[in-house]
Order: structure tokens, then sequence, then C-alpha cells
């Protein structure tokens, strides 16, 4: 292995959470290979790249191209490639989040790169990456390696836990050749629900299931959440039915999660839906199922009917704020 490249995503000012979570995977790969690691943010600036240097990015490539005004993820995948190459990365590090599981196989193809997705490990031993990722719907977990010369991979989010590691990031330009070729979707607009949380960034989320008996009732889990400062999550039997959106999905074809607090309620507590927030720091569920097999994971349990304990518990959070 020769260099490491880290792909950083913007958001606001800075980066997305799980950037910095790619760059401590990153150097954690790249202290143990004795080799270089570096970043490449897509459309971005300085600025939001140097916030990773307190995750230990120390060098960082802005790619330019004023076709990034309007985000394509083929565009992207392009930009991306050029900047692998031209640094020589034979190790391309993305997050496993929606855009970097729709870019970095795109990216592989192009680089000629075996691709893993949603890795929970990845560790350097006897000149290679040793990977771990969940298979059926997180039952098991297998171990592989990839046998090309050129690797890429996608970390699932809040499993490699960001750790800090000061340094300084330089930053430097490089201009991509993007053509219009390269531009098969282009984003012309987005429409975002201001002052909604991601459950993917929150800290704190209230999440309900199949027994909070239908989208009139998810009043109820949005007041706890607000009144936590919180994000609204939901089972996949809630985002099946069309209750709520897809965005707010937890679990193996949701989002995956690690808060500092979990509340689950009216979830029974099936194996997808665990596979994505199981690394919660703490987890409180709430069921009138005594045997529900979400009791089995949380710190705290409440065997109740949700609609008396929610009001309760939203009453008592509100008294303490």
């Amino acid at each position: 292995m020769k260099k490491i490249l880290v792909v950083l995503e913007s958001q606001g000012e800075g980066l997305k959470r799980s950037s910095f979570e790619v760059v401590t995977a990153g150097k954690a790969l790249a202290d143990a290979a004795g080799i270089p690691m570096v970043g490449v943010l897509v459309g971005g600036n300085e600025a939001q790249a140097q916030t990773a240097g307190a995750y230990g990015l120390t060098e960082a490539v802005i790619a330019q191209n004023d076709a990034f005004a309007n985000y394509s993820s083929t565009a992207v995948a392009e930009g991306i490639a050029q900047v692998a190459k031209a640094e020589d990365a034979d190790v391309v590090l993305f997050s496993a989040n929606a855009a970097g599981l729709e870019i970095a196989p795109r990216v592989a193809v192009k680089i000629g790169g075996g691709y893993v997705s949603d890795c929970v490990a990845a560790d350097f031993a006897d000149g290679n990456i040793t990977i771990k990722k969940p298979v059926y719907a997180g039952k098991a977990q297998i171990t592989c390696t990839i046998n090309s010369d050129v690797k890429v991979l996608s970390l699932r989010p809040n499993v490699f836990t960001a750790v800090n590691a000061d340094a300084a990031t330089a930053c430097r330009t490089q201009a991509v050749d993007i053509t219009d070729a390269h531009k098969k979707a282009v984003v012309t607009s987005v429409a975002k629900n201001e002052g909604k949380l991601d459950v993917a960034e929150a800290d704190v989320i209230v999440s309900g299931g199949r027994g909070i008996k239908g989208p009139e009732n998810y009043n109820l889990i949005e007041d706890l959440a607000d009144a936590l400062d919180g994000a609204v999550g939901a089972s996949r039997a809630v985002v099946d039915a069309g209750w709520r959106p897809h965005a707010e999905q937890v679990g193996q074809t949701g989002k995956t999660v690690a808060p500092s607090l979990y509340i689950a309620a009216g979830i029974s507590g099936a194996v997808q839906h665990l596979a994505g927030m199981a690394t919660s720091k703490v987890i409180v569920a709430i069921n009138k199922d005594k045997d529900a097999p979400i009791f089995k994971v949380c710190d705290y349990g409440v065997v109740g009917d949700l609609f008396e304990v929610l009001p309760q518990l939203t009453e008592k959070v509100k008294a303490m704020k």
C-alpha cells in the first residue's frame, strides 16, 4: 500500500460528522502501514477541509470544477477518481452513507479497485487490510480482504468513533476535468425541512414503531424528541406503512445511528432494527409486551402503554428543563 485517500463531505461551514470518522479510520490504517494519508473534498473550500485537522488530517486536496455547482454523483465520482490517480492512492475510504454508497462503487470501477461496502472494522495486518462487515441483516459478520492492488472501502457511519488528534490541515487545489458525459444526472434544487435534525447526526433520537398505531399519533414521538432537543426516528414497519419518510428510518435498510440516548417506543426489536441502533450509548425501550426482543438490548425498559408513558415522560422532561 502506498497512500490512503479519505473522502470528505461538506456540510454547512464544516464537514459531516461521518467525514471525521473516516479520517480517524484512515489515520489508524496509515499509521499502522507507515504510509501517508490525504483527504479529498469535492466542490468545497479550504475552511471546510481544515476542520478535519482536529482529527489528524494533515493534507487535503480541494477538487475544483464549475460542474460541481450543481450536485451530480457521476461527476463527483469522476472528480474523486482523478484525484486518486493523481495522488497515486491505492486505498480510498468513504462513509457508507447515502452519498458514499452511491459514489464509492463508481470510483472503484474508474480506478480498477476491489470494493467492500458497509465495513464495521478495518485493520492493517500482514501487508493487507482485514475487513469486517455484517451480512444477513446483521445476524452475522464476515472477515475478508481485497486481493486487488487498489482497494475501496465504505465505512458504516457511527461505528468508527472520531478521535481528536490535533493537527493542521494543509490544503491545495486540483482542477479536475469534468465533461457533460460525466454528468449523467444533476440535482437542480433541494427542498429541506428546516429545523429537523438528521437521525444520523443527532445525539438524541426518539423512534416510533408499529405500536404507535398510525401517523396521527406520531405527535407523541415528536413532542418527546422536541423536549429532548433530539431527532425523530422510525422503524421500517412505520416507513413501509407510509407513516414517516424514509429519511427517518433507523435500521439495516435505513440509517445506522449511535446517539448518546436512543428511545424506542412501540418497537419490538427485530434484528433489522437492532443492527442500526445497537451501538447507542443508552437505550430506553417502551413496549407493552414484556417479552419484546428490544428489552434484551436496552439499558432501561418500561413495560407499559406508550400512549400513557410518552406524555408523562415528555412532561417530566419539560419540567426538568
